[in-house]
Parts: C-alpha cells; structure tokens; sequence
C-alpha cells in the first residue's frame, strides 16, 4: 500500500502559511538534498487547489541540475479542488467528490509514496481522515504568532519519531509516522 507523506515548512509555532515569507534565509544545500530526496523517493503529488496554483505557475518555467524541476515537471499530480475544471499543469489529475474515499483509493493503488506539499485546507482533510501516514516536518527558528497552522481540529494523533536532521542554519528535520503504523499501538 501507498502511504500519504505530507511534507510541511512550520515555523517552531505551527504555521505552514506562505513560507516563501520566512524560510529563504535558513535554505542551504542539506535542506535542498532533504527534500530532493523525499521527491525522488515518491511517484505522485497530491495538491490542493491554492498550492496547485502556485506551483503550476512556477514550475514549468524552471529548471536545474539536480533535476528537482524535471521530476515535479513530470511525476503526476492528483489535484483535489471543487472549484477548479481544467488543469493545464502536465500529468495532473483533478480528485473530485468523496475526497477521503478517492485518496484511501489512489493509497490502494500500485506504486511508491503520494507527497503532499503546503495544501493546508486538504492536509487537514487528510488529518481528519486519518490518510497521513507520515509527516516530514522542517521546523525553521521562527516564531511568527499567527497563520494557517498544520494541526487545527483538536484530533489526537500519536506520532512516533523515525528521523531527526538538525541543519547547520537553525532548522531540524523530523520525520514522524503514526503510532499504530510503528506497531506502538
């Protein structure tokens, strides 16, 4: 079975909001390998709607050595929005009605690990529906007090710690997976 892997910046209170504002300054080449690996190491995006929009107008333009852009260019993106009909965006996919049964679908499926990035609104979906399997959280030094947070409904999640990367400018990379997975339940 697939697992949702949902790949976050958090500032060290909790928001996932608009890190283009406050994680540059703490980029460097650990973390860039960090997440070139954790794309490398999946075969699908799931996005939301607003995280969709970004990222299609960005990175189609962009490339690099390293291949980041090639291979978000080119892996396929499930695309969950009730707004959206026409995704231009090569290989993505438009998820449309029960979203928990059309993720607990493409988990089902065939293939290696479905990365989520940024995509508060359908991360939350995902939490409440207990998809997550793993969290990959960078957790930058930054206290910002308000902003879109990643956990919100109160609903309890045991985690368990698998991996920790602190990096040399102030981040620590955490890499949690739920507790019942872990075989701590």
């Amino acid at each position: 079975m697939r697992k949702i892997i949902v790949s976050e910046f958090l500032t060290l209170d909790g928001v996932m909001e608009a890190p283009n504002e406050w994680s540059f300054p703490y980029w460097n080449e650990e973390i860039g390998k960090f997440k070139l690996d954790e794309l490398f190491a999946s075969d699908a995006l799931l996005l939301g709607r607003v995280t969709y929009e970004g990222f299609a107008g960005a990175w189609p333009s962009r490339t690099d050595e390293a291949g980041f852009a090639e291979r978000m260019n080119t892996l396929p993106k499930y695309v969950v929005s009730t707004t959206l009909s026409n995704l231009e965006w090569n290989n993505s996919i438009l998820v449309k009605g029960d979203i928990a049964q059309e993720i607990s679908k493409l988990k089902q499926q065939n293939g290696r690990d479905i990365l989520v990035g940024g995509s508060s609104t359908l991360v939350h979906t995902l939490i409440q529906h207990s998809l997550v399997d793993v969290y990959r959280l960078l957790i930058y030094p930054v206290i910002l007090g308000k902003g879109k947070r990643l956990f919100t409904d109160g609903k309890k999640n045991e985690l368990k710690l698998v991996e920790e990367t602190p990096f040399t400018t102030g981040v620590v990379g955490l890499v949690y997976v739920r507790a019942d997975e872990a075989g701590e339940k």
